[in-house]
């Protein structure tokens, strides 16, 4: 199977065909609106400003397994997320990533990318306070938290997975390099 080979549910309830994505850097996030890390949907919006003409896609799928922090339809994350930080990248339904009714796309990315590097005391220390409270991480590749980022190369690779805690603006050059 190839990332290509997946197909996920827009917000508005038509199917994107991630074939039609071939050729694109994808960075494939699980969001929320009303967690801790929510402020990255800024970052986000920098790197797609920045890049999109290059060939950036951001894939944001809302998510309301932890701590409940995606409430709403898609329709009300859509607007929170225009309104507040000025997104002009589209979200996606709202899934599951990990558990019995996960995004299949997801369970395909946590195989490619099992593990993400934690770097600093403080994000280590952050990520094993949110490990305990995380109750849908039944595996090791389970997504921990609300914010972890894929990045897949122009060849449908996915090329590295990112913790919660790290900022995008902190890995811009590893887009760059790949556009």
């Amino acid at each position: 199977m190839s990332i290509y080979d997946y197909k996920v549910k827009a917000r508005k309830g038509e199917t994107l065909d991630l074939a039609s994505l071939e050729g694109k850097v994808l960075l494939i996030v699980n969001t929320a609106t009303g967690c801790g890390f929510t402020p990255q949907y800024e970052a986000l919006e920098n790197l797609y400003e920045k890049y999109h003409e290059q060939g950036l896609e951001i894939l944001d799928f809302p998510c309301n397994q932890f701590g409940h922090q995606a409430p709403g339809d898609e329709g009300e994350i859509h607007e929170f997320c225009t309104a507040k930080y000025k997104t002009q990248f589209d979200q996606l339904a709202k899934i599951d990533v990990n558990g019995e009714n996960e995004e299949p796309l997801f369970t395909f990315l946590k195989a490619a990318q099992p593990t993400e590097e934690i770097k600093g005391i403080k994000n280590k220390a952050a990520m094993a306070a949110i490990s305990k409270i995380s109750n849908t991480c039944k595996k090791p590749e389970d997504i921990k938290w609300n914010f972890t980022k894929f990045l897949v190369d122009r060849e449908g690779n996915v090329i590295k997975r990112y913790n919660p805690t790290c900022n995008p603006a902190d890995f811009e050059q590893d887009i760059a390099a790949l556009l």
